[in-house]
């Protein structure tokens, strides 16, 4: 792929503007807590640039646009499932978790159903959290690489480096000021970009006529569309990285604004990119389809506007790398490492938030460097799975239905739903891992609420 010296120019300007802001956010960062929460003082913008700063990366780009290449227009599920997800979380979840002035998600777990709960669900959130990294990751190596003729390996360094700036010294702050920033520029100049591919479709498809469906948001499948949806759901609500920026709020109505504005943001965004994947189907339909958003900005829409998405796209991949490396190293420094080697003062916990965070990076960019063809949503899909699977049902009656399960059947439940979705999709099972997960779940927390309903009336 060949650009111009405008193009590149105003791309890394772009970038260097929006990395420059969270830079200097990050002058106030100097505890834990700062890094990882903010102070607890964040308000709806900056909860919301935060959440969706991490849930548009590579999946609701470049993945979206990549899908739609081959599917159309049900591509755009993908964020329409995210916010409908971010919806249910404002709805039901985010006032009574920031209530509880806690960090993690394995915290408030371990709280109700014990160390072990903690423990493992903290494993277990950080490998299906892990596989969104690699989501974001996968296009983002590919358009490093594309952009500046080097290898895939010189890409990784470059995009760690990256996502270090975003990330690593500013933390939860850093995270939300880039995200507003980010959500700016790929909204205005992506908006402008679809409505420019729009208007350009009836010429290309005048000889050739798209496939039948491609306009349907149904095209995939109703099963597929319906998993797909439920793993969303399931999955963002499930997300230690999205809590996070719940927990960083003011005050509960802050969190419940924040995740609300976040949904407003997030599906849109998946529309136009949709519309250009389609686009690039018909323009040139021998690419490889990971591609197709980044051809389109750098040879189909103007120097100025695509330039400008195009550095919006690198931040997007950049921010959902982040934030989400960030949620991990969080869950791992403050549930796992933390307690394991009695580290208790500040400066010592944040240079292990920070050091964790940079494992994360490096591990997700070396895991897709693995797999650097496979398909981008997929990946994503998988992550809600599973890590869904396990605490998305053990969270919610800890909210909701305290007391109710035993911490014995609890952690059973996560450990075996967990186990269950993996073999599911190490077998390549037909039915979706997220439903094999829940379903094992179900069938454990169910007796134990009955063994503790029990237990309470003889007692």
């Amino acid at each position: 792929m060949e650009i111009s010296t405008a193009q590149l120019a105003l791309m890394l300007a772009t970038i260097a503007l929006v990395l420059a802001s969270g830079l200097y956010a990050a002058r106030s960062i100097h505890s834990a807590e700062g890094f990882s929460l903010n102070g607890r003082s964040a308000g709806a913008p900056l909860v919301a640039g935060t959440i969706a700063g991490t849930c548009v990366g590579g999946g609701a780009t470049v993945g979206t646009a990549q899908l739609a290449y081959s599917l159309g227009l049900s591509a755009w599920w993908f964020t329409l499932g995210t916010g409908i997800a971010l919806i249910i979380m404002g709805l039901f979840y985010a006032r009574p978790l920031r209530r509880t002035s806690l960090e993690t998600i394995p915290e408030f777990l371990g709280i109700r159903y014990g160390k072990s709960a903690s423990v493992f669900s903290s494993l277990v959130s950080s490998v299906g959290i892990f596989f969104s990294a690699v989501a974001s990751t996968l296009p983002g190596l590919h358009l490093i690489a594309a952009i500046f003729g080097v290898g895939y390996g010189t890409a990784a360094f470059a995009l760690i480096a990256l996502v270090a700036c975003y990330v690593f010294f500013g933390g939860m702050k850093s995270a939300g000021v880039g995200g507003i920033l980010k959500m700016i520029v790929l909204w205005l100049s992506l908006c402008l970009a679809g409505i420019a591919a729009w208007h350009g479709l009836p010429a290309l498809t005048a000889a050739a006529p798209l496939a039948s469906g491609t306009w349907s948001l149904g095209h995939a499948g109703a099963q597929s569309i319906a998993a797909g949806l439920l793993s969303l759901i399931v999955g963002v609500i499930s997300t230690q990285s999205y809590i996070q920026a719940i927990f960083s709020a003011a005050n509960p109505r802050t969190a419940t604004i924040g995740a609300f504005t976040a949904a407003l943001i997030v599906i849109p965004v998946g529309l136009p990119c949709s519309i250009i994947g389609i686009y690039m189907h018909a323009a040139a339909p021998d690419i490889a389809p990971i591609l197709a958003l980044p051809a389109y900005l750098f040879t189909h829409a103007g120097t100025l506007i695509g330039s400008i998405a195009m550095g919006g796209i690198v931040l997007s991949l950049v921010g959902s790398i982040g934030g989400l490396s960030l949620g991990i190293g969080t869950m791992l420094s403050h549930d796992v490492f933390a307690p394991l080697l009695a580290v208790k003062s500040e400066r010592r916990l944040l240079l292990l938030h920070r050091l964790m965070v940079l494992l994360v990076m490096a591990l997700a960019a070396l895991f897709a460097l693995s797999y650097i063809d496979s398909e981008v949503l997929v990946w994503n899909y998988l992550s809600m799975a599973l890590r869904g699977g396990g605490i998305f049902l053990p969270l919610t009656l800890a909210i909701f239905c305290p007391g109710r399960l035993s911490p014995r059947w609890a952690t059973a439940s996560m450990l075996l739903s967990t186990a269950a979705a993996t073999a599911a999709v190490a077998a390549g099972s037909a039915i979706h891992p997220l439903f094999i997960g829940l379903i094992v779940s179900a069938a454990l927390i169910l007796p134990g609420i009955c063994k503790e309903h029990t237990r309470r009336n003889l007692s």
